[in-house]
């Protein structure tokens, strides 16, 4: 361990985790917005139906939405590669399940329904004469989201951030799963030495997740609560 920790495998180990938990928590916020959105624009049966759904993947364990996951993006990839391969003479690779697409598919259909709890919340909150306000002086829907309703909810907008961000931080079952080669997250290599009983050789990466997590979660506290406070 303490070699891992001089030659920077565990700097490595902790910036594959921030990264990927930073733009799956983006990725996942995002389409709450969009479809905490759609369900404002047009409150019809069909739609609600449809964001409930698209968050029922939190009730799911993580192993499951992985394999459901692999199947058809495995599928999809040897599509590519043969019609690559007959059209082009090009060998693509799996460019979806053997790549970080998957695993932030996987993520964003697991967390999404907390993202857009937190949405939600901050969007109920705006009175929808606002938005009309917004409509009659000519701005498009995307407008208003972008320019009124983002900055109005900025602390659950921010909150949805961080949870998404910390969750996704210490998931295994699908990140073990679906992985690509030679990569690892904290929670691997900590899961890893653990079922090697080496107990004491996974405590720094497992006080890492921590570490890790650490900074932003104060930054973003502090942005929501002064948010707060000016509102």
């Amino acid at each position: 361990t303490q070699a891992d920790l001089s030659d920077g495998a565990f700097a490595q180990l902790a910036w594959n985790s921030f990264y990927l938990a930073f733009l799956a928590a983006l990725i996942a916020v995002g389409f709450a917005l969009i479809l905490a959105y759609a369900k404002r624009l047009n409150p019809r049966k069909i739609v609600s139906f449809s964001v409930a759904t698209a968050g029922m993947g939190y009730a799911l364990p993580g192993t499951i939405i992985a394999v459901g996951v692999i199947i058809p993006f495995a599928w999809l990839d040897h599509q590519l590669i043969a019609l690559a391969s007959n059209w082009f003479g090009v060998d693509l690779g799996l460019i979806l399940s053997g790549t970080l697409v998957a695993l932030l598919f996987a993520y964003t259909v697991r967390f999404l329904a907390v993202s857009l709890g937190a949405v939600q919340s901050g969007l109920d909150k705006i009175k929808p004469s606002l938005d009309g306000a917004a409509r009659t002086l000519g701005s498009t829907p995307l407008q208003v989201l972008r320019q009124i309703h983002v900055p109005l909810m900025k602390s659950s907008v921010l909150t949805a951030l961080l949870i998404v961000f910390v969750d996704v931080l210490k998931e295994l079952p699908a990140t073990l799963i679906l992985r690509p080669f030679n990569f690892n997250t904290l929670a691997v290599r900590a899961f890893e030495l653990a079922s090697d009983e080496r107990l004491v050789d996974a405590a720094p990466a497992s006080l890492l997740i921590v570490v890790v997590g650490l900074l932003p979660v104060i930054l973003l506290s502090r942005s929501i609560a002064k948010g707060r406070t000016g509102s």
